[in-house]
């Protein structure tokens, strides 16, 4: 049985779906480096979207990371992103969504003992007809904002 979605989402309905393609990346004292990734978006009839990020490696598919979360509306214009990390990090960012384009910044970022350092996030999500572009800034204890990964997908 198919749910209705929910009237609140009509905002950020545009990123409903799996998209998948491939990334680039740095960080820096790395190599550049490039990888696949697969967003998915999925709506279960309530006020907030399922969202789920995993990459993997191109070499072997190995799996490089995973996301797990909700992209929630917070009124006109504005959303709410809130992901657990493996890491051991959970974040919350606040943010807009204008002409299919969201833009967040990490409000609060939580670590565990054993978790990285990453300190701030802010991501850029933007559609433009059959293609989903992400970007991702990142800073650490030791580093500052700095880009980190981007890449372009298309909806499977």
């Amino acid at each position: 049985m198919a749910l209705e979605m929910h009237a609140d989402l009509a905002e950020i309905a545009f990123l409903l779906g799996t998209w998948r393609g491939e990334g680039e990346g740095e960080w820096p004292g790395t190599d550049p480096f490039t990888f696949g990734e697969e967003l998915v978006f999925e709506h279960v009839g309530d006020s907030y979207l399922l969202h789920t990020q995993r990459s993997w490696s191109l070499e072997n598919d190995e799996p490089i990371h995973l996301e797990r979360g909700f992209l929630r509306p917070a009124g006109p214009g504005r959303v709410e992103l809130v992901l657990a990390h493996p890491l051991g990090m959970a974040e919350v960012a606040e943010g807009t969504v204008t002409d299919q384009v969201i833009e967040v910044t990490a409000t609060s970022v939580a670590l565990a003992g054993t978790a990285s350092g990453v300190t701030e996030l802010r991501r850029r999500i933007e559609r433009e007809g059959d293609e989903l572009r992400y970007e991702l800034h990142m800073a650490m204890r030791e580093t500052p904002l700095t880009s980190h990964i981007r890449s372009r997908l298309r909806r499977t």
